[in-house]
């Protein structure tokens, strides 16, 4: 079965709801401040202040929906967006991202796994099959630390506690929920070498071994993801991971990067991943402007589902290679086109 792009639930990230109430945006004459535009009334965001508007989507970075309580537009904010640098103590870095000590058993996965790799190679086999492989991570072990404290500084800014894997919160979809066999058409079956290569990632990531990335702020997309050396094509990124829920108890909900998880042919099965409350690296990697031939360009990592021993999860993997410094991008939508990414920057 060829990969199956993951679909994207439809999230919110530039479709305004209806005007606040407090607000009703009827020809009035409330202009967009910076586009100078009254049209699309729907998206215009008044200042709780001075009470100009503002598209959500010409804000910088763009808003997701209309905040709940009072918002302030740039010129009448007092405060600039200080981000508290997460401090670059090996001690705390640790505690943080709850890393263990290296073992010999995690030590033995690496070299196993390079052994399998080198003579698998050897072999002359009819039929190349591309594998899926292991993020290479930097040498320096002080740029590790400079890379998971960048990381540590994004997740304590929106508030988010690290987790690397899926978790289950009480009153959301239970485990037992998670199940692949109920995806709609059929999932991917992810194989015993990329599982392997899967595995081979976790441990690493356990024992401090990060993954080459380095999240910065920028003030037109927010947080966003560069690597921080040569990443191959293929290479595993990083598994999207959440709180697992139902999608029935989050379709009104206002986060703006909920992930399909499951695609249940019954609608009441649907899981969805939310990642504003426990996440990775991977809730900081931003959308392509899928409308444009530059925003395509961008793309160099793709999203797919697959089916791990008998569980939906969600991977980022990189589609080419992937130079020093670049930022990494993936399409939202796949196949399905329901996300709207047109004033993406």
């Amino acid at each position: 079965m060829a990969s199956k792009p993951a679909r994207m639930v439809l999230r919110r990230r530039t479709l305004a709801p209806k005007p606040h109430p407090n607000h009703p945006l009827e020809d009035d004459g409330v202009y967009c401040e910076e586009c100078g535009s009254g049209d699309f009334p729907a998206k215009l965001l008044l200042c709780d202040k001075c009470d100009q508007g503002y598209h959500l989507f010409c804000l910088r970075p763009i808003l997701v929906s209309v905040p709940k309580g009072s918002w302030f537009c740039p010129a009448c904010s007092k405060h600039q967006i200080k981000l508290n640098s997460f401090p670059l103590v090996q001690t705390k870095i640790v505690d943080f991202f709850r890393i263990q000590r290296s073992s010999d058993s995690t030590q033995k996965l690496s070299q196993d796994y390079r052994k399998k790799r080198k003579r698998a190679g050897s072999l002359v086999i009819s039929k190349k099959k591309r594998r899926l492989l292991p993020f290479n991570p930097s040498e320096d072990p002080a740029r590790r630390l400079e890379q998971m404290a960048s990381l540590a500084t994004a997740l304590t800014a929106t508030g988010t506690e690290f987790s690397n894997e899926l978790t289950y919160m009480p009153g959301m979809a239970p485990r037992s929920a998670n199940c692949a066999a109920l995806e709609q058409g059929g999932m991917q079956v992810l194989s015993k070498e990329d599982t392997e290569a899967l595995k081979l990632c976790k441990s690493m990531m356990e024992r401090g071994e990060w993954p080459p990335l380095m999240v910065v702020f920028d003030p037109h997309e927010g947080f966003t993801v560069e690597a921080d050396r040569f990443i191959k094509d293929l290479t595993i990124i990083t598994e999207y991971v959440g709180d697992v829920d139902y999608l029935k108890n989050r379709e009104n909900d206002d986060g703006d990067s909920m992930m399909t998880l499951l695609s249940a042919a019954n609608p009441s099965k649907r899981l969805v991943i939310c990642p504003d409350k426990h996440s990775n690296i991977a809730r900081f990697i931003n959308g392509i402007n899928n409308h444009t031939p530059d925003g395509k360009k961008k793309q160099n990592l793709k999203c797919v589902r697959f089916d791990v021993n008998g569980e939906c999860r969600v991977l980022l993997i990189a589609n080419r290679d992937i130079p020093k410094g670049e930022r990494l991008y993936y399409d939202y939508n796949g196949y399905e086109h329901e996300y709207p990414t047109e004033h993406f920057v």
